[in-house]
């Protein structure tokens, strides 16, 4: 459908696609509209659990800003990357637009102006903010509220996420991993939603722990949150149609009243270019020569995504979308009437998992051999959530001391 953004505007207003705007990819801008959308709910009940009692600013102690040798080699190096990408973005922008992770993610660059401005740029920073002007480290405190760590938390939320995710994608997929680490590695595809939560969940309760903040607290916000980013995120899905669909699907019964895409859809124009091609192709262009399959698309169709599915599937992110869009409003809605911290993060536990179990029948996905079950890898995770949340409803009424205001 729109793989970038260059496919959107050509079905709005009819430009050309593939052109310079095909650099914002669809799901990655949806991504990004995920955690802006997870940062202004937690900055907002953060703030809400301080107005009511249930949390208060605390004092951190540090020390006056002083550059320090570390920071002047994290700049340095950070400026070497920047300086040799830009001039090799500028001279090859048809590969970046159409791959950017793959040029950003990479060796490629000119490293020669990369390390020659890194050098100039050491060398006038080290003159300038420690020989000239040196600094000498005070004691100080300060109050910080809660909320004023929510950007922090979103950006450790990101990028552990992203991290576990990718992990728990590689460990689906070894046999492409070790034919190609580095590829499989900086791949913008093949990201595993469970991993990624379990990795944020990890780094998220150690750094409010750290910070002052009780993790149970945060429990139900990340419970809330999740559940928005993930139909957020899994728009980004369809909308580019990253293969994150359904199977088959059956024939959509008489009963059927809503619109036929929402029985079933055969991404056209997804970015993986998986199917056949759409009508109006050159097919004996498509057919001729050994170039990668994107640039057969421009050459036969006149745009690098041309593809559409041969037969239609059950369009699942759809479905996420809506189900978790559900569960975020139902747990948004009764978050001042449960009374007991985290009670509500083991409910989205439940929740979470019963979709996921059932999503995942009719999802295209590999199975698994284990305790003489034949599941996908979240089908058994989500049995794990499920139970865990289960135990963690019956449970933390007896033994939790922690009461909400």
């Amino acid at each position: 459908m729109y793989p970038d953004l260059s496919y959107f505007f050509n079905d709005i207003f009819g430009t050309e696609v593939d052109n310079w705007t095909s650099i914002f990819k669809s799901f990655g801008f949806m991504l990004g509209m995920a955690f802006l959308a997870c940062g202004i709910l937690v900055k907002s009940e953060l703030k809400r659990l301080e107005n009511i009692g249930a949390i208060s600013a605390f004092k951190v102690k540090g020390s006056t800003n002083k550059y320090t040798l570390g920071d002047l080699i994290i700049n340095v190096v950070i400026t070497a990357v920047i300086l040799s990408k830009l001039p090799y973005i500028f001279s090859n922008f048809d590969q970046f637009k159409a791959d950017p992770a793959s040029v950003i993610f990479s060796s490629l660059g000119n490293w020669t102006i990369g390390i020659i401005g890194a050098i100039a740029f050491g060398a006038y920073t080290y003159y300038e903010k420690i020989v000239k002007k040196p600094t000498v480290s005070q004691p100080l405190e300060a109050i910080v509220h809660p909320h004023e760590k929510a950007v922090d938390i979103i950006f450790i939320a990101a990028i552990s996420g992203v991290l576990g995710a990718r992990l728990f994608s590689i460990f689906e997929n070894m046999s492409a991993f070790f034919a190609d680490p580095i590829g499989v590695l900086f791949s913008g595809s093949g990201l595993t939603v469970y991993g990624g939560i379990i990795f944020a969940f990890a780094a998220v309760y150690y750094f409010v722990k750290k910070n002052g903040i009780k993790p149970v607290y945060m429990m139900d916000i990340a419970g809330m949150g999740i559940l928005l980013g993930y139909a957020i995120g899994r728009i980004g899905c369809q909308v580019s149609g990253d293969g994150d669909w359904g199977i088959v699907a059956a024939v959509q019964p008489e009963w059927w009243f809503l619109p036929d895409w929402l029985w079933s859809y055969s991404y056209p124009n997804n970015v993986n270019n998986e199917g056949t091609p759409l009508a109006g192709c050159n097919m004996e262009i498509y057919n001729t020569g050994r170039l990668a399959i994107e640039e057969r698309c421009k050459a036969a169709c006149g745009m690098r995504y041309c593809h559409q599915l041969t037969q239609a599937v059950y369009p699942t992110p759809i479905y996420e979308t809506t189900i978790s869009l559900i569960g975020f409003g139902l747990m948004y809605f009764y978050r001042n009437r449960i009374k007991i911290p985290g009670l509500l993060f083991f409910v989205y536990m439940v929740y979470n998992g019963i979709e996921r179990f059932f999503i995942e029948q009719i999802r295209v996905n590999e199975k698994y051999e284990m305790f003489g079950l034949n599941y996908s890898q979240a089908q058994y995770i989500s049995i794990a959530f499920v139970i865990i949340g289960i135990i963690g409803i019956i449970l933390l009424p007896k033994y939790s001391k922690e009461r909400y205001p």
